[in-house]
């Protein structure tokens, strides 16, 4: 039985610079892929105060060699981010239709396209799709939640969530969109137990006062989104604790695509690899194996095979099979770990252009993703949350 422990996790709002370009990452992503479904994407962005730096590399093989922007106009597909996200008060720095745009946006370079494209080239072994890079991903499930995700983050994003529909619905005047949120929780034998101290910073307007915030926010979000059960006198709650967050947003801090990436997977509990998510299409395996790790982890807890498991597995640019395969269960394994691992590798592939068919990942999908994190959502066109292959690995795991 392991000793009691405290664990934390924090997720953010739309309005928070790293989540600000990741926004509009992804909105350019889908862009893409709206246009040509074959789209090679590689979209960066950085934010400071009224301006936004858009580069990277992108690829639509049906322009045959026409300018990009003759028919993508990035900077309308900034604004339009910037106004789904709320920045639209008048008394704002970092204003949708007044941030100046720079597009340092190219095309992606042939020498990384060869090992891609699936087809023969120069010095490559195979004729198959292969990794758009090297590199390593995990995946990850456990039975916390009705999710299968850790109850630290998941409550978390439950709390920005919940402050984020509250703000768009225009209820309180006061809120505004830069927003953070944090939780701990008390595990015992394993198993959360208790929240400890649930932290919230949100960006508001000059003429409300700090108390009224904490009321509210403890009444209104905290209460309704936090199981009751896990709430009680001891609980801690820290709200707005530097007194003030009226400058916020990217006026207060710059931001950049691909900075939040704990926030996106499992909250520190499961490991990263490193590589982020937003404005990569799903030849990048940084995104495309890291939606398979977990869509195979949640297979496995889903099964009953286990209550806890991360998948592993790493890949050499250019190449189509992953150069290794590992199942960790932590010891809550219902059968043995080389069964499942087994059973794994007969149930699932894992080539870069299997993991796309199998997800279905060539849709202008991934906004959908950008936000208080990228898995454990309902919602049908996340495909790598279903539990459709729990059968066929328990079968294969016996």
């Amino acid at each position: 039985m392991s000793r009691p422990y405290i664990f934390s996790s924090e997720s953010v709002g739309e309005g928070h610079p790293d989540k600000v370009c990741d926004t509009i990452s992804d909105a350019v992503l889908d862009a893409c892929l709206t246009l040509d479904k074959s789209s090679r994407v590689a979209c960066e962005t950085f934010v400071k105060s009224n301006t936004v730096v858009v580069g990277g590399e992108i690829t639509i093989p049906k322009l045959k060699g026409a300018a990009l922007d003759s028919v993508l106009n990035i900077g309308s597909i900034v604004r339009e981010a910037i106004r789904g996200i709320g920045y639209t008060n008048d008394d704002d720095v970092f204003h949708a239709d007044r941030v100046f745009i720079s597009n340092l946006l190219t095309s992606q370079s042939p020498d990384i396209a060869q090992g891609v494209d699936s087809k023969k080239a120069k010095g490559k072994a195979t004729d198959e799709q292969g990794a758009g890079d090297q590199g390593l991903m995990f995946g990850f499930a456990c039975n916390e939640t009705p999710e299968l995700m850790p109850a630290p983050i998941m409550f978390a994003h439950r709390l920005g969530r919940e402050l984020t529909a509250i703000r768009k619905a225009g209820k309180v005047k006061w809120l505004r969109p830069d927003a953070k949120s944090q939780v701990s929780v008390l595990y015992e034998g394993g198993k959360p137990v208790r929240v400890t101290n649930v932290v919230i910073s949100t960006q508001h307007t000059e003429d409300v006062e700090n108390e009224e915030i904490r009321r509210f926010l403890i009444a209104n979000v905290i209460r309704k989104v936090i199981p009751k059960d896990f709430l009680n006198a001891a609980t801690e709650f820290l709200i707005n604790p530097t007194g003030r967050f009226v400058i916020g947003g990217p006026q207060g801090d710059s931001g950049l695509t691909g900075r939040k990436i704990i926030v996106d997977t499992y909250g520190g509990m499961g490991r990263h690899g490193g590589g982020a998510f937003s404005g990569k299409d799903p030849s990048k395996v940084d995104r495309s194996a890291a939606y398979m790790g977990r869509y195979v982890a949640k297979n496995v807890v889903a099964a009953g095979l286990a209550d806890r498991c991360e998948v592993q597995f790493a890949y050499a640019i250019g190449h189509p099979q992953p150069v290794s395969i590992h199942i960790d269960t932590f010891g809550t394994n219902k059968v043995a770990e080389e069964n499942i691992e087994k059973a794994v590798k007969s149930v699932f592939s894992f080539k870069p252009a299997d993991i796309v068919s199998q997800l279905n990942l060539l849709r202008p999908i991934y906004s959908k993703t950008t936000n208080y994190g990228h898995f454990g959502k309902e919602d049908k066109e996340i495909t790598w949350e279903r539990t459709d292959k729990a059968a066929a690995l328990k079968k294969a795991a016996k």
